[in-house]
């Protein structure tokens, strides 16, 4: 890097803001965002049924609590890696095994989340002759709700970030910015992809608070003086 150049450069970013090809700052943040949403989706819709699966039968659980704990050890380029051979270079390597992590995370939070009800809560419903199906939707979900989604705020926080991670095989979003500002030895592209992915991750950490408040308004009730 040459010493007279400015360690950022404003005319970069707008020149770079929206260009109209696929290497535009516009283009990696919106590719970033939909690799970061869709595991946190699906990874959302199979950890619920799963993790009500090992509430109803316990001897599941432990085997499953195993599983998830090697998925989430796993370091995520080798598992990219590894599924190169069946997805190639699409965006679906990167949110297969991102989908994989928030599963991981998903499941212990939905098991504890079941596990805070109180049982007097339960036989109450019981004895209001709820279902069994009708307790779990208007009863056990919401009062689990808050916990499950504090495992939530982890996985879409931690999404956003190994997003990036897919830079080094053509599939990283914003993190093709850092990749680009390596290979030039120029700052400003990984500042701009910094930034970014830091809003991102606030922004999405926001809007499951905004979500577990709106959802729960009993629990602010309760703080309330």
């Amino acid at each position: 890097m040459d010493d007279g150049q400015p360690f950022f450069k404003w005319d970069w970013l707008g020149d770079n803001w929206d260009t109209g090809r696929a290497n535009s700052v516009l283009n990696l943040l919106e590719a970033h965002v939909v690799m970061s949403v869709v595991p946190i989706i699906l990874g959302l819709l199979v950890a619920v049924p799963v993790g009500l699966a090992c509430v109803r039968w316990r001897f599941l659980y432990q085997p499953t609590a195993g599983l998830m704990n090697v998925i989430y050890a796993l370091p995520s380029l080798p598992v990219f890696m590894m599924l190169l051979p069946l997805t190639g270079l699409a965006r679906a390597t990167v949110i297969i095994p991102l989908t994989f992590y928030a599963v991981a995370v998903l499941v212990p939070a939905v098991v504890d989340g079941m596990a805070s009800v109180p049982d007097h809560v339960r036989q109450a419903a019981v004895a209001m002759g709820f279902t069994p199906l009708r307790r779990l939707m208007l009863v056990e979900l919401p009062i689990a709700t808050p916990v499950v989604l504090a495992g939530l705020r982890v996985v879409t926080v931690s999404s956003i970030s190994l997003v990036s991670v897919g830079a080094l095989i053509g599939q990283g979003g914003l993190g093709n910015l850092f990749t680009d500002a390596f290979q030039r030895d120029f700052f400003t592209p990984a500042i701009v992809g910094i930034a970014l992915i830091v809003l991102l991750a606030l922004l999405g950490d926001g809007l499951v608070l905004t979500a577990q408040r709106l959802l729960t308004p009993w629990v602010r009730a309760r703080r309330s003086p």
